[in-house]
């Protein structure tokens, strides 16, 4: 009987496997469930302001300083926790003049507060810290700081953290949940050097051999879109006449790329003209766009998109698509500007969901080229990142353990995007969708649940299978279909339950569409023998029997 069951088990679990509903089992641990779960410490304050003071020094590769973090009360509650990673450390948190208690747990630190926590008070508390930050390994995929030199010998350094988490270099509530409603960023740094952080610059003040940079953001913002970027930096500017008025567009870069990046930026105002016709006005006018150089690759820090792409066109010269299109811009420009509108605007809750940061704007560059070359150019990028699907894992991760999904959720993502506008049927329909989704949820934070139900409700269709299918399920629906004299059969395979998709195909030069389900079908065809072509705008495999 055990020998049975045993067999039994194999037989349900490698059943499933091949059906790409399990994947292989990841092991987490308490400290990954404190950094990605809205624990009893957090879910009862919420964040209403950062003023976060930072001093840099490049030659010890240390920093120093406060956060001082203002919050709603929600409920009741005398512990507050605050997450910064080791090797940083925590040295002390005052409510009221009052040293707190601290009790660190690895990466979370745990305030137990003197002061009555009444029930919608306004409430502050200031964190010290210091320590040498954890340095980037490989920026911006394994992040932290990153100290560098330009060719000139001055230091030359940033900060990335998606993933990882804003406290690798900075004390926070550190879940892309609750994102703060306003904050201030001061950075101290040597006076030759120029610090160049979110929102706008308020104020420069020298101190002694040092200068502070403060930096002002007036929209909510998430923590990891938080950033220091520190150089010898020369500044150029334009005022773009935008959906909202007039939007300062500012760029920082090394002082000997100056000239280089006045030709090469123009892709920044061509981005935003494209973006704003499809997703609908810049989301954060108030603190203006800013493209700074950095000495990693890139990444979508909120009103300070960061920029490493060595002044080429494509990633890093190369055409991801393999057609040529994506030669036509650089794609870190288009590629981190668009998060400006999915990640920065529309914030996932949950690492989790992340496919709602990055299939959203890996569809914007060929939306991009589809603004500028037309749909077919749209159409052959899109179609030709396909090459780049793994399919090894679903797009959708673990939630509450700040563990991402599938790497697919970029290229995978972006064609399961494009399906769904075939499906639409109508472009500027479809346009509006988008324009509205930005609306709807503006400067928010989302589940994939709340972006499945806008979809299936804009689009009048239900979309449960299909999202299931592509962001849940690891298997590519295929089109089975044989002809006999004048009869077709066809039907999905390699499907989810309920999966119905219509797809559109051309048989002997004539478009139709045909709903296929798990179930064979029959149609008949006024031709013997003809050939049937699947549109090859839906992401699906198709096979003759």
């Amino acid at each position: 009987m055990k020998k049975l069951l045993y067999c039994l088990v194999c037989l349900v679990f490698n059943s499933a496997c091949g059906q790409g509903l399990i994947s292989k089992k990841s092991t987490f641990t308490h400290q990954d469930t404190l950094r990605g779960s809205i624990t009893p410490e957090r879910e009862w304050w919420d964040l209403t302001y950062y003023n976060l003071n930072v001093k840099v020094s490049p030659e010890n590769k240390f920093i120093s300083g406060k956060n001082t973090i203002q919050y709603k009360v929600l409920k009741p509650n005398s512990v507050l926790q605050i997450d910064l990673q080791e090797p940083l450390k925590m040295l002390y948190a005052i409510q009221n003049n009052d040293t707190l208690d601290l009790k660190h747990d690895g990466n979370a630190h745990f305030i137990t507060l003197k002061a009555t926590q009444d029930i919608g008070s306004i409430q502050t508390v200031d964190v010290y810290y210091e320590g040498h930050p954890r340095e980037a390994k490989r920026a911006p995929w394994d992040g932290g700081f990153s100290w560098k030199k330009d060719k000139n010998g001055n230091h030359f350094i940033a900060t990335s953290c998606q993933g990882l988490g804003a406290s690798v270099w900075w004390p926070c509530k550190d879940h892309m949940y609750d994102e703060v409603d306003s904050m201030q960023i001061s950075v101290n740094v040597p006076s030759k050097l120029m610090d160049v952080s979110n929102g706008r610059l308020r104020k420069v003040e020298q101190i002694g051999d040092t200068k502070t940079y403060t930096w002002f953001v007036g929209n909510p913002i998430n923590n990891y879109g938080v950033n220091i970027n520190i150089g010898d930096y020369a500044h150029f500017s334009e005022v773009y006449d935008g959906m909202a008025g007039n939007l300062d567009m500012d760029y920082y870069v090394l002082r000997d790329n100056l000239e280089k990046a006045k030709n090469h930026f123009k892709d920044a105002p061509k981005m935003m003209k494209a973006f704003e016709h499809w997703f609908g006005q810049y989301p954060f006018y108030k603190d203006g766009y800013k493209l700074v150089e950095v000495p990693y690759l890139g990444m979508e820090h909120q009103s300070s998109v960061t920029y490493g792409n060595q002044y080429k066109t494509g990633y890093l010269g190369s055409d991801l698509s393999g057609t040529g299109w994506g030669l036509k811009f650089d794609f870190i420009i288009i590629h981190e500007s668009g998060h400006e509108w999915f990640a920065n605007n529309i914030t996932n809750k949950d690492i989790a969901d992340m496919w709602i940061h990055e299939s959203f704007t890996a569809y914007s560059e060929n939306l991009f080229l589809d603004y500028y070359y037309g749909k077919d150019a749209s159409a052959d990028y899109v179609i030709g990142t396909r090459r780049k699907i793994r399919n090894d894992k679903p797009i959708i991760g673990p939630y509450n353990v700040n563990k991402e999904g599938s790497g697919d959720m970029y290229y995978k993502g972006a064609n399961m995007l494009h399906t769904l506008r075939q499906l639409i049927k109508d472009d500027e329909r479809w346009r509006q969708i988008l324009r509205r989704m930005n609306v709807e949820f503006y400067h928010k934070t989302v589940t994939t649940k709340d972006i499945e139900d806008f979809l299936s409700r804009e689009s009048y269709m239900n979309l449960n299978a299909f999202f299931n299918q592509y962001l849940r399920d690891t298997r590519i629906p295929k089109l089975e279909y044989s002809i006999q004299g004048k009869t077709l059969k066809y039907r999905y395979s390699q499907i989810v339950k309920d999966f119905e998709m219509p797809v559109k195909v051309t048989i002997d030069n004539e478009e139709m569409w045909l709903k296929p389900n798990i179930n064979w079908q029959t149609l008949e065809l006024p031709a013997k023998n003809p050939k049937l072509i699947v549109d090859r705008n839906f992401y699906i495999n198709s096979e003759k029997l």
